[in-house]
């Protein structure tokens, strides 16, 4: 295992930059996310550190070791890959075996370490099978105990599971986020889906156009975003226009409490998470003429517009089966859950 440290990384292809002065330091054992829209320069960070591409300009560490002209082979990292990349002329257990094997384990404790990988990520009984002839989530665990292998500094993982069922998604989440727990291994985790990173990872990077905009805890991330495009990225939010002076957030319908200790002043954006309001049938601070209206479940999700314009998004209980749309709703909202952030209108 190993600290790993991306300091001031920039990576050019011709005039097109796809990595811009970006720092990062992921701790020994730490399970780090990198998310964000396609094209963000995500899945190129994971190609630096692995050695697959080389910075143009910064430096890239492992511990106090500068690998950035290492090239791949010689960096000791586990890598498993969206589509997997299974060797199809190999039985499961060949594939596991065949990293320790050019690493020149011998051939007894190279097949050990593989059984005790199958039996840990309950795979065992395909030791013999052919890759081919796998499901997708079996694949992935392959995959997996094909990287871990060969004893990894550090794991990579990209979109492992892309092209999954939610349903096994949601199974090997769970699964996956235990045993990285367990395994205490240093791993980097490249996914466009933020459910997985907020489940998974101690802490999560947000990439946007090559620039790194916030890294923090799932937490941090959810609660308390760095500007505008990192609160409308991680999960559902309503960003609201709003004026703060002496202690009042004043938007277009009305005005609220500040939370407490604020010290912005001026025009603000303000972001009200829907699970956040308050939804009822009588007083409120505002009125929210609905619009639509969306079965999800466990909760009915609603847009409405304020007063003043602006859209709402709200979650009601699925007790309220008889609003419908062209209802009007009164909404609350509690100071101490609105987030402010400086307006870049």
């Amino acid at each position: 295992m190993a600290k790993v440290s991306l300091e001031n990384v920039t990576k050019r292809f011709d005039s097109t930059v796809a990595i811009d002065d970006v720092s990062i330091d992921i701790a020994d054992g730490e399970v780090m996310g990198i998310v964000g829209p396609s094209g963000c320069g995500k899945t190129t960070a994971l190609r630096l550190v692995a050695g697959f591409e080389t910075a143009t300009d910064g430096t890239i560490r492992y511990d106090d070791e500068d690998v950035t002209p290492v090239p791949p082979e010689n960096r000791n990292v586990g890598l498993v890959f969206q589509s997997y990349a299974l060797f199809n002329n190999m039985s499961v257990l060949g594939n596991v075996t065949f990293g320790p094997k050019m690493h020149g384990v011998g051939k007894a404790e190279r097949r050990e370490r593989a059984r005790e990988l199958l039996e840990l990520l309950d795979i065992e009984e395909l030791a013999d099978r052919d890759p081919q002839t796998l499901s997708g989530g079996q694949q992935q665990r392959v995959g997996l105990a094909r990287a871990l292998a060969i004893e990894p500094r550090i794991l990579l993982l990209d979109e492992p599971m892309t092209g999954l069922d939610a349903k096994l998604k949601q199974t090997l989440r769970q699964e996956l986020g235990q045993l990285l727990d367990d395994l205490g291994v240093t791993t980097l985790y490249v996914t466009h889906d933020q459910e997985q990173a907020m489940s998974m990872c101690d802490r999560i990077a947000v990439m946007n156009d090559g620039h790194l905009e916030q890294i923090g805890t799932p937490a941090e991330i959810y609660e308390e975003p760095a500007n505008e495009f990192v609160a409308g990225f991680i999960g559902t939010a309503n960003l609201l226009d709003a004026t703060v002076t002496d202690g009042r957030i004043s938007f277009g319908f009305g005005d609220v409490d500040a939370p407490d200790g604020l010290r912005s002043s001026g025009d603000v954006t303000v972001l009200v998470r829907p699970d956040d309001i308050r939804v009822g049938n009588g007083e409120g601070d505002a009125a929210v003429e609905v619009t639509n209206l969306f079965y999800q479940g466990e909760h009915i999700q609603a847009t409405g517009t304020l007063a003043d314009g602006q859209e709402l998004t709200l979650q009601l209980d699925r007790s309220l089966t008889n609003v419908e749309t062209g209802d009007t709703l009164s909404v609350g909202f509690d100071p101490e859950t609105l987030h402010v952030i400086r307006s870049t209108k």
